[in-house]
């Protein structure tokens, strides 16, 4: 059953609820990056804030100085935005979510998110995501799609989630929209693990890529496919300059071209160990952080 619609909520016409959050989800910063570019490119309107002092730990997601008008400084809290866009040539809008992976009480957020997107009639949720992996820059960035049910898989072309472990806001989240009975699918890109320094726009561009034929609405991609092509010339010239470093990439190469299979394209599975180990990795260098 749905919530109850709050006063002031716009009425949106068949959305979906677009989703990706900083952190260990957010390999090169390309899921959120992603829904930057989409927010930015659709004009989207600033709809509510999820205050941050009851889900953020300030010690670990810490809040920052910015510069207003080069005199006065100002405190930017971490916080997730909401945000929607309504789009004339399309028979669906749009609901962004935005925000730094929460570290406190993720039951209450995401029943937050739940609540707010009942209450607008969200039809699907697509969790946005990028891991770090063994997968050379000079290919194609790999994106892996997964679904909770098996009818939502079949509906997208994706397949039903199997992985077993750790997990991050994305997955809780993606459960409790399950729970509630909104469709929810994820896609990841995978990042090169040896450029892992952000932005990362050809990973932003194949996510945008994939997401525009899972929600059937057009994606104006702007500079993305110009400024992919310069990161990756940046990255060939680097790699130049390092035999080692380009041996090791020819290696994956030929790794990703011995294992790959006759449905090249298709969305396949998020690999559990790769998502697990890169999960461990992430709280690792936090942790030698801190």
């Amino acid at each position: 059953m749905n919530s109850p619609r709050p006063p002031g909520l716009p009425v949106l016409r068949r959305p979906v609820m677009i989703v990706a959050f900083g952190g260990w989800n957010d390999a090169g910063d390309s899921a959120t990056g992603a829904v930057e570019h989409l927010a930015l490119t659709w004009e989207a309107t600033d709809l509510q804030e999820i205050d941050g002092e009851e889900f953020y730990d300030f010690a670990s997601t810490r809040p920052t100085i910015a510069q207003v008008d080069g005199v006065t400084r100002r405190i930017q809290w971490p916080s997730t935005s909401v945000s929607y866009a309504t789009l004339p040539d399309s028979e669906r809008d749009v609901v962004f979510v935005l925000g730094p992976e929460p570290n406190l009480r993720w039951r209450t957020f995401s029943t937050q998110l739940v609540d707010l997107a009942e209450a607008l009639g969200v039809e699907l949720v697509v969790m946005l995501g990028a891991l770090l992996a063994d997968t050379p820059h000079t290919r194609p960035v790999p994106v892996s799609g997964s679904a909770e049910t098996k009818s939502a898989a079949t509906r997208f072309g994706l397949s039903p989630s199997k992985y077993e472990g750790p997990t991050g806001i994305t997955g809780v989240l993606q459960d409790a929209f399950v729970q509630a009975g909104v469709p929810s699918i994820s896609l990841w890109a995978a990042v090169p693990h040896y450029i892992a320094h952000p932005p990362n726009p050809k990973a932003v561009l194949a996510l945008l890529d994939r997401l525009e034929a899972v929600i059937e609405v057009s994606i104006d991609t702007g500079p993305l496919a110009e400024q992919a092509q310069q990161w990756q010339e940046a990255v060939d010239e680097m790699m130049s300059d390092d035999d080692d470093m380009a041996a090791y990439v020819r290696e994956l190469e030929e790794t990703e071209d011995a294992a790959s299979s006759d449905d090249e394209g298709a969305l396949t599975e998020v690999d559990g160990d790769t998502l697990a180990a890169e999960f461990e990795r992430y709280l690792r260098r936090r942790n030698e952080g801190q």
